[in-house]
């Protein structure tokens, strides 16, 4: 019978190195980069907004030609202190707001109690290619993850979404904690 080796943690994560501009290199000589998105509200526009936006998501399809991975990320929100933050405007207004206020406040209290609030991250990851020709070499892998970045910038910029890049490691090993956090997370609920 062969003895099971427990690897540790950094053994077992895929990363070898964060880099200086944010760009991750995995410990198979590739290098990802992750991108986050803030959407949108698409059911807030106008059908002719609306139709607009999905023409200009298409042309982000058509012209990002390459593989990418997106990743939303839901985390639970505890609505207790915006309740509290209503409760004290209520207590200093005494008019036909403040019915409404309380009619909301119950709404909220629902959502907070079946669990159902919540707030969703978004984000892009990008591979870079393997190139043998150029024998993977840094420099130009760097500029193939940033090329990509302004392309999928410039697409889902017309279609009203902020996309901005992480440059700083600390906000590299936040990101990653959560990703791994959040996954541990679930298959503790399963078991």
């Amino acid at each position: 019978m062969q003895k099971k080796e427990n690897l540790s943690v950094q053994e077992w994560l895929p990363f070898e190195q964060i880099l200086n501009n944010g760009i991750i290199k995995l410990k198979n000589d590739e290098y990802i980069k992750i991108i986050k998105v803030n959407p949108i509200n698409f059911n807030l526009k106008s059908e002719l907004e609306k139709e607009s936006i999905l023409n200009s998501y298409k042309i982000f399809l058509k012209t990002c030609n390459f593989n990418f991975q997106i990743l939303i990320q839901s985390n639970k929100e505890d609505l207790t202190k915006h309740i509290l933050n209503i409760q004290n405007k209520i207590n200093s207004e005494k008019n036909i707001i403040s019915e409404i206020s309380k009619k909301y406040i119950e709404y909220i209290k629902k959502l907070n109690n079946n669990q159902k609030s919540s707030s969703k991250n978004f984000y892009i990851i990008i591979k870079s290619e393997k190139n043998n020709d150029l024998n993977n070499i840094e420099s130009y892998i760097i500029q193939e993850l940033n090329d990509k970045y302004f392309k999928i910038k410039d697409c889902l910029s017309r279609c009203g979404n902020l996309v901005t890049d992480f440059t700083e490691k600390e906000e590299i090993k936040n990101i990653l904690y959560s990703f791994f956090n959040k996954r541990i997370y679930i298959e503790n609920e399963d078991n």
